[in-house]
């Protein structure tokens, strides 16, 4: 039997998961579809949505059954929608693509049209399986975490130069790993 949704908001408050999964079925797809378009990654819009809709359940005992649902529920992603924005604005990898992405567009180069920051770090990460357990973690704190070689040394209980030729093996194997990626192997000659 389906409720009106104030009914729903009202069984939300007093704990009924039924109420919870109606106003989960609702309200879904439009969330969703709301979040991807602003992220363009189905896994982080996933992330979202869950949060979204977690963060409903645990603080449903203060909802108003007067207030409009559909704003409160679109408040709380956009929320989690700026918070993720703003990560994804900070990572060094997102600063890479940025600069990628810039130097494309100035060459003329299409590929930039089909290209978008989930398939690069797709990519990368794909080519990163192929590094030994020490190779990937001293790529990741260089090049992903900017740590300097003496910081990396420092925190690995390495010499600066086991950290450098660990760094150039890798970058050798990356390159070698994303040559069919003529987009990416453009980016890590620079590296």
């Amino acid at each position: 039997m389906l409720k009106d949704e104030r009914t729903l908001i009202i069984g939300l408050r007093f704990g009924s998961e039924e109420c919870y999964k109606a106003l989960y079925d609702l309200w879904f797809s439009r969330l969703y579809q709301f979040v991807l378009r602003y992220v363009k990654s189905e896994s982080v819009t996933d992330d979202i949505v869950q949060d979204t809709f977690l963060k409903i359940w645990v603080h449903r005992e203060s909802i108003d059954d007067g207030m409009s649902f559909k704003s409160y529920l679109f408040t709380i992603a956009y929320h989690f929608l700026i918070k993720e924005l703003r990560r994804q604005l900070n990572t060094p990898l997102m600063e890479e693509y940025v600069a990628f992405c810039s130097e494309l567009s100035t060459s003329g180069n299409e590929l930039i049209d089909n290209l978008n920051l989930e398939q690069f770090q797709d990519s990368l990460n794909r080519a990163k399986i192929k590094l030994s357990p020490r190779q990937r973690k001293i790529f990741e704190l260089n090049k992903e975490e900017n740590m300097s070689v003496s910081e990396i040394a420092s925190r690995l209980s390495i010499t600066e130069q086991v950290v450098r030729n660990q760094l150039s093996a890798a970058l050798k194997i990356l390159r070698k790993e994303l040559q069919p990626y003529p987009f990416l192997l453009l980016l890590f000659l620079s590296l």
